[in-house]
């Protein structure tokens, strides 16, 4: 996962959603970790700007972000001055085993790509969480036939990801020694949702986030392991 791409486009990859499509995901992801995983130390891994790491650092928890892009890293250090932000790849974790209480990673995985890598950054994030500690996947569920509408118009995504599945992603985290806990598919608000129409968008995301056959279509895969 290079940072270079990354580097060139810091200064605008938070505008490359409207605000309040990315409010309505922030929000859902803080509160999924607050219902989820009870504060302490986290990592970040792929933190980018730190928008999310800032949220749960407000919300209590002892944040550490890692990115191999220095850009997006000096955009975290002025607008998150709170977070410890760590160059890094999630290949190569710097951190000692046992070090956080949770670790988690938010639209990373299809820019790792890589099986190899993608296998090699599950184990990290395995091995630096405490026993009993959790990891957090939320990616990209290669099911929603919206994806590759999106991914071609924003600048983050150049044509070189890959969407991983839900199974390479259990698969992955078994072969590390975690036990997944959950496995499911949320979100469902697309990016071109006018700010008018977002209560009723998001009151169906939960409608269908409920129904059985429907949600295996939504946005992301959402997977939660623990450390035995």
């Amino acid at each position: 996962m290079s940072g270079s791409h990354f580097d060139t486009i810091a200064g605008e990859y938070d505008e490359s959603l409207p605000a309040h499509v990315v409010e309505h995901y922030l929000a859902k992801r803080v509160a999924y970790i607050r219902r989820h995983c009870p504060p302490g130390r986290a990592l970040d891994v792929g933190c980018g700007t730190g928008v999310l790491a800032g949220r749960l650092a407000a919300a209590g928890w002892e944040m550490t972000g890692a990115d191999p892009s220095e850009g997006m890293l000096d955009v975290l250090r002025e607008r998150v001055p709170g977070v410890e932000a760590v160059h890094a790849s999630g290949t190569d974790l710097p951190f000692p085993d046992g070090a956080f209480d949770l670790a988690y990673c938010v639209a990373v995985m299809h820019h790792v790509a890589d099986p190899v890598d993608v296998r090699a950054t599950l184990g990290e994030m395995v091995r630096v969480i405490r026993p009993g500690g959790r990891v957090l996947i939320w990616d990209h569920n290669p099911r929603n036939p919206y994806w590759k509408r999106l991914m071609a118009k924003v600048p983050q995504d150049t044509g070189e990801e890959r969407l991983i599945p839900e199974a390479e992603i259990v698969d992955g985290l078994h072969a590390a020694g975690a036990a997944v806990v959950s496995s499911e598919q949320l979100g469902l608000v697309p990016d071109f949702v006018p700010p008018r129409a977002l209560p009723a968008a998001a009151a169906l995301e939960q409608v269908v986030e409920r129904t059985p056959v429907a949600r295996r279509l939504c946005a992301h895969n959402v997977i939660l392991a623990a450390k035995p």
